[in-house]
């Protein structure tokens, strides 16, 4: 039988994807990695510092990532996307198209020189558009595969058929214009998915003023802030007037717990919170923090403790209060108007800087991905389990993992996929 079959597609390349073709390549069964971004990594690159160990994010992610790229069970396919999917489990046909990069993988050593050359500004999606990047970049410095990419629709010689200063720089001749987009048939035994999640945009809760308040952030976006690798290289002040803020106030179960939007809980908000309040705090002991909670959710070991020391050591308060809106004063610092839950008083705090803790809502593309793979949703579109195994979709050999299948934290998406991979190696065998 044709060796191919004796592997596996992973669809997505966050943490959950990596993890689970990791898995799968040690066991000696080839995997497809899928991603259709420049870059693998996925929401965790995103980040600062991981709870409960405050440990850096992306010295925990580089070395998945760069055993991703050199393991020889695993195939990278960046730019790429799942088109097609026939076949049963055993025997999947899957149909791949991959973008054009315009830049030759095997030439590009990511030095840079086409960069600095381009003059294009343009909106950077990774750092939650808080600063510009240019046409041809790489996602994330430490990025993987480590090679430029050119966005068509920026691009000066694609839109006005002008500009090529970056095949001008190039000393290595790894500019090419002329390439195409690619389309592949993929025979597998079986499929994950882990598409990840996106996260819900508090715009729509015209109260909390978001987008009309500038002192007004999102959580993903206080974590570029704050990161040494964003925007503002670690140094945290406020988009609005560059000032060092030193009350800052978060307001978790945004969009979560909410009729209006999403019912469910998000499951780590609580988490992630404490932990950006206690990087804040790192970065200046001046800083006071106050989270705005309805109930905590510490469920994972140490989180308990972890919440503890955030109030002990971190000059964390946690007020137990419905948050009714935000106003702003002359200077722009944003006031809270909250209900306090024990006292039932309408009582205003003012800060510095409001971090709305947003909930994890689906892919957007997973609706789509459902129907090409012949999977079910469930009522909020995440993809759907089965009851006694949670990873085993509503169809034969293909499994679920990470928070494409419901919200999840990082530790229980790294457990996750690995009980997909399981499932999917069991699969495998049966070929």
């Amino acid at each position: 039988m044709d060796g191919r079959l004796k592997s596996v597609m992973v669809i997505g390349a966050g943490i959950a994807g990596i993890q689970a073709s990791l898995d799968l390549a040690e066991r000696g069964i080839k995997v497809d990695l899928i991603e259709k971004n420049a870059c693998i990594g996925g929401r965790m690159a995103q980040l600062d510092k991981t709870f409960p160990t405050n440990d850096c994010s992306i010295c925990i992610l580089a070395p998945k990532l760069a055993e991703c790229s050199r393991h020889p069970n695993i195939t990278l396919r960046t730019l790429s996307e799942v088109q097609k999917v026939e076949g049963t489990a055993g025997n999947f046909t899957v149909k791949v198209l991959t973008h054009a990069r315009y830049v030759k993988e095997d030439a590009c050593i990511n030095c840079g020189l086409c960069v600095e050359k381009c003059p294009m500004r343009v909106d950077d999606d990774f750092d939650m558009q808080l600063r510009k990047r240019r046409a041809i970049f790489i996602d994330y410095v430490q990025g993987v595969p480590a090679i430029m990419s050119i966005d068509k629709e920026k691009c000066l010689w694609f839109t006005k058929s002008a500009c090529r200063l970056c095949e001008k720089a190039c000393e290595r001749e790894a500019i090419d214009f002329d390439q195409e987009d690619k389309e592949i048939e993929i025979n597998v035994a079986s499929i994950i998915a882990a598409i990840g999640y996106d996260v819900f945009n508090p715009k729509s809760i015209i109260s909390l003023g978001y987008e009309r308040f500038p002192n007004v952030v999102t959580s993903l976006e206080f974590e570029r802030l704050i990161c040494a690798s964003g925007p503002l290289d670690g140094h945290l002040i406020r988009p609005f007037d560059k000032k060092e803020p030193k009350k800052l106030a978060f307001i978790n179960c945004v969009g979560s717990r909410d009729l209006k939007n999403n019912p469910y809980c998000s499951s780590c908000c609580c988490m992630y919170t404490t932990k950006e309040a206690m990087i804040a705090y790192e970065h200046d002991n001046e800083i006071q923090t106050s989270i705005f909670y309805i109930d905590l959710r510490a469920g994972g070991k140490g989180f308990r403790k972890y919440i503890q020391r955030g109030s002990e050591d971190y000059a964390i308060e946690y007020v137990k209060g419905k948050v009714a809106k935000i106003l702003q004063d002359e200077q722009k610092n944003p006031i809270v108007v909250y209900e306090d839950i024990n006292t039932f008083e309408v009582k205003e705090l003012q800060f510095d800087l409001v971090i709305l803790a947003t909930s994890m809502i689906p892919n957007k593309d997973a609706v789509k991905l459902s129907e090409i793979l012949g999977i079910k949703l469930d009522e909020f579109n995440f993809f759907k389990g089965m009851t006694y195994y949670p990873q085993k979709s509503t169809k034969e050999g293909i499994f679920l993992c990470g928070a494409c299948r419901e919200p999840m934290d990082i530790p229980n998406s790294v457990i996750d996929a690995s009980g997909a991979a399981a499932k999917a190696a069991e699969t495998v065998m049966r070929v």
